[in-house]
């Protein structure tokens, strides 16, 4: 399960809508577009108990729903993470473009996710944690993930996948070589798996960016694995001059009605990232840094 780092009350739906989204309209010109990826994980009623609006990491199907639908009838296309950086280049109109994502790869978004996608004309890029994805249902905290045989079907129909780890550690935590493992194993298996190249990464749990060292150790090992571009779990929307490994995302779950997600789609959420940043550095730095100060990460650049 991805975590964000941080928990904040209701406050953020109040500031975004009556604040931020409505500045969000009237500054925002065509040239500072930005493209909205937005996070989904589980596509079910309840999962892991959690009920916090925040932190919750499961969208019911019936929230799942509603949110797919409003997006088509307000004129959003889907596009996956190749395609967004091939628009940002040839400078293409990305106004009502929207890359839509799903983490872990849980069963219910073969159940539940993709038949109202498919009915919408959508696509989506599933990050499969590849040591949970089997040829039975692997059950895991009381939620099942998806089979191979699924993943195949899927993938037929026009799903893209990705990688999101071997076993979903804190990468921060391992040794280098341990990340070198958990990337590349990863990948070489969803290839071998579909017959088709991997390009895309998902990094699990909430992404250290105040880290400047070991996110230019990160880059070189993606870089070096083969992958062209990556998702994090950082607040905000994709816009060309971002780290291509590691893109904003808005979280998503059964607390985003119409309103909420017609923000955060048009840059009224970005203001989280803030505090989002401000917690994992006052918060968390210290004790990650000491978890970490023993890896010497320039030394194996």
């Amino acid at each position: 399960m991805d975590s964000f780092g941080f928990q904040i009350p209701r406050v953020d739906r109040l500031v975004s809508l009556c604040l931020t989204h409505p500045v969000a309209k009237l500054v925002n010109r065509p040239s500072e577009l930005r493209v909205p990826i937005l996070l989904y994980h589980s596509i079910s009623e309840s999962l892991f108990g959690k009920s916090r609006p925040f932190s919750q990491i499961n969208t019911s199907p019936a929230v799942f729903a509603m949110q797919m639908r409003w997006l088509r009838q307000a004129g959003y296309r889907t596009m996956d993470l190749s395609e967004m950086f091939a628009a940002f280049e040839a400078g293409e109109d990305v106004s009502k473009a929207v890359v839509i994502t799903f983490d872990d790869g849980y069963e219910d978004f073969y159940t539940d996710a993709f038949p109202v996608m498919k009915q919408c004309g959508f696509r989506a890029t599933v990050f499969l944690t590849t040591d949970r994805i089997r040829d039975t249902p692997v059950r895991i905290e009381g939620a099942n993930h998806l089979t191979w045989r699924q993943v195949r079907e899927l993938h037929a129909e026009g799903i893209r996948f990705g990688s999101h780890t071997v076993t979903h550690p804190d990468l921060r935590s391992l040794e280098p070589e341990q990340i070198d493992y958990e990337l590349a194993y990863s990948k070489e298996t969803i290839e071998q798996k579909l017959g088709e190249s991997v390009s895309n990464f998902s990094y699990p749990f909430a992404f250290p960016e105040e880290d400047s060292r070991f996110k230019r150790f990160l880059v070189d090992v993606l870089g070096n694995i083969g992958f062209e571009n990556g998702v994090s779990s950082i607040i905000g929307r994709a816009e060309p001059d971002k780290n291509q490994f590691f893109l904003p995302r808005l979280p998503m779950n059964s607390w985003d009605d119409a309103k909420l997600l017609q923000a955060k789609l048009e840059g009224g959420y970005d203001w989280m990232h803030w505090p989002q940043w401000l917690h994992k550095f006052a918060y968390h730095n210290a004790s990650l840094m000491q978890r970490s100060s023993s890896i010497r990460w320039d030394a194996v650049r």
